[in-house]
């Protein structure tokens, strides 16, 4: 059966070799992976030895080398998402990572630190929500793309014909993609968002369906990947397809995302927004070209939205955004700017329609993707939709879900399950759906990329901003603060490691993760938090007399200021930085 993967196995682990058994309905293949010499070969269920120890799995996710050799990792664990065309949909729960060698004798005690350091790095990565994945369909394609494929195409295994940019275990796969027999057992692993709902209106049912798809290009964590790489690859690049269907008739409407394509970086250095670099030497027009020509061949005409600052530091971004658009001079781009922050300063969200009302007409130029039951293509998407703010995170999903609305709400007019005149915003039933879905892809998105859930999605579960809603933007900043200071060297590095970017070499003299820390990094914060506490346990525990209590405030509040501000002066000495060195600079 073509394009298809196995989906029932099991795993037979002896001290020797894996062997990983198909248990599909007529199956016969086993695949065995040497653990000495890490050959992979086709056999049969009758060359299982029946002394191994067996247990199900869902999924192979690849093979990696780390500093005791190779690993096998499996899925253990998924969840039904729902069903895609007669086509289940999982998302995968739990992995479990499996050492070809028996024993870590061979190790010394710094490599087996290494090891470990490692093996937290991937299981870091597989803690992260949001891996999906079919065993019959293609999730890695949109509607679009999959319509217009050739006989070829259609014979290609599903790891051959997926989307490289979204198969987020393609460098895992690498062993198993050089031998087209075992393809069965590869599964393409999306990284992303996908829900799906069954929903009515007047009393006519429909699904609908909303798959983010994230690029495994310039991956990476908020503040250590910006911009754009030399091949032209946007930092946080996401694919959002919307889709409908309806008695047969399916419709989508694609958009994307994806940092500001120049070269550019905020790195972390401890204040809450750290100033935005532009490299002042990069050839910004070679990448930003490369990235325009590959979104054209892939899209079609592109739409930018930009929804950055036009004052203070991100408008150099800005201005340097337009000014490559206007460089570029391409009829297939057009460049929209606007303020976000300004426009709906004091809770004005409404003046969000100033944009859709600007974009309306290109909009409806763009289209939307439309087959109807017959499979015949009554309309294609003529381009799309390329937002950005800073982060492509909280302003960026607002925008998206209002542009999507507006699509839906054409599409199931002509589908005909909205009468003529009838809006879908006073769907209250569906709108509930839709709004939730959309904060839910935002948070998703969100915490694959800033490590927390997305800011201003109250606005887009209930249509307005709330109070409420401001608190926990401003928790959820608060924690994106520590995160992406203390903590997101390693996250980077878990996914550098993960995706390739960087390969594990034993035979290395010096380890890069033996590289010691500045005392600093770990004293001045330490102190920082010790001296906070004290003052604020001095005003909570006043003593004999108001004089010495507030000797005690002054004194631990001096110490807490005074090391706030000597962390700020040179802040980057005590971020958590990134310590792997990858394959190739991108920046």
């Amino acid at each position: 059966m073509a394009a298809s993967t196995y989906e029932r196995l099991k795993l037979h682990i002896t001290p020797e070799k894996f062997y990983v058994e198909a248990c599909d309905d007529g199956a016969d293949d086993v695949l065995i992976i040497d653990r000495v010499s890490t050959e992979v070969t086709l056999a049969v269920k009758k060359d299982v030895p029946p002394s191994a120890v067996t247990r199900p799995i869902f999924g192979i996710l690849g093979t990696i080398h780390l500093v005791a050799g190779n690993y096998l990792i499996v899925i253990t664990k998924k969840t039904k998402i729902g069903e895609f065309f007669n086509h289940v949909i999982w998302k995968a729960t739990d992995f479990d990572i499996l050492s070809y060698k028996k024993t870590m004798l061979h190790l010394t005690d710094i490599q087996l630190q290494d090891n470990k350091t490692f093996l937290a790095m991937l299981n870091h990565v597989l803690t992260v929500d949001g891996f999906y994945f079919s065993t019959t369909y293609d999730l890695t394609h949109t509607l679009q793309r999959l319509s217009n494929t050739s006989p070829e195409f259609q014979e290609m295994s599903l790891l051959e014909r997926a989307d490289q940019r979204f198969v987020w275990n393609g460098h895992l796969l690498r062993e198993l993609s050089a031998q087209p027999e075992v393809h069965r057992f590869a599964l393409p692993v999306l990284h992303g968002f996908i829900t799906m709902h069954s929903c009515s209106i007047n009393g006519k049912y429909f699904d609908w369906i909303l798959i983010s798809r994230r690029s495994c290009f310039r991956a990476g964590v908020r503040y250590y990947v910006r911009g754009i790489d030399s091949e032209g690859h946007a930092a946080n690049f996401v694919e959002t397809e919307q889709i409908v269907h309806y008695n047969g008739s399916k419709a989508s409407f694609v958009q994307t995302r994806g940092s500001i394509p120049i070269f550019w970086s905020q790195r972390p250095n401890l204040k809450y927004k750290p100033l935005p670099q532009i490299n002042k030497v990069a050839n910004h027009m070679d990448g930003f070209q490369r990235h325009f020509d590959s979104q054209v061949i892939i899209y079609g005409k592109q739409v930018i939205i930009n929804l950055v600052n036009q004052k203070g530091s991100e408008k150099p971004l800005e201005q340097s955004f337009a000014t490559m658009v206007s460089s570029l001079g391409s009829g297939m781009i057009r460049y929209i700017a606007f303020d976000f922050h300004k426009e709906c300063r004091n809770m004005r969200w409404d003046r969000l329609s100033i944009l859709l009302d600007q974009v309306a007409e290109m909009q409806d130029e763009l289209s939307y993707f439309l087959v109807d039951s017959a499979g015949k293509v009554a309309t294609n998407q003529e381009g799309v939709f390329r937002s950005n703010c800073m982060d492509c995170l909280d302003r960026t999903n607002v925008i998206q879900s209002l542009l999507a609305r507006r699509s839906l709400q054409a599409q199931l007019q002509r589908l005909g399950v909205l009468h003529v005149g009838q809006k879908l915003d006073e769907q209250d039933e569906f709108e509930k759906i839709y709004k939730n879905a959309w904060a839910d892809n935002a948070n998703a998105c969100a915490k694959q990329y800033a490590g927390t859930g997305a800011l201003k999605t109250d606005f887009t579960r209930t249509g307005k901003r709330t109070q409420l809603g401001l608190i926990m933007d401003g928790w959820n900043s608060l924690i994106r603060y520590y995160k992406n200071n203390f903590s997101d060297g390693f996250r980077q590095d878990s996914i550098d490691l993960f995706l390739g970017n960087y390969s594990v070499d034993e035979l290395e003299s010096h380890s890069p993760l033996s590289v010691p820390r500045d005392w600093k990094f770990l004293a001045l914060p330490i102190i920082m938090v010790v001296a906070f506490s004290m003052c604020i346990i001095c005003l909570l525990m006043a003593g004999d007399t108001w004089t010495e209590t507030l000797a005690y405030v002054l004194f631990w509040g001096v110490a807490s200021i005074g090391t706030f501000f000597i962390i700020l002066y040179n802040g980057k000495d005590f971020v958590d930085a990134p310590r792997l060195v990858q394959k190739e600079k991108i920046d």
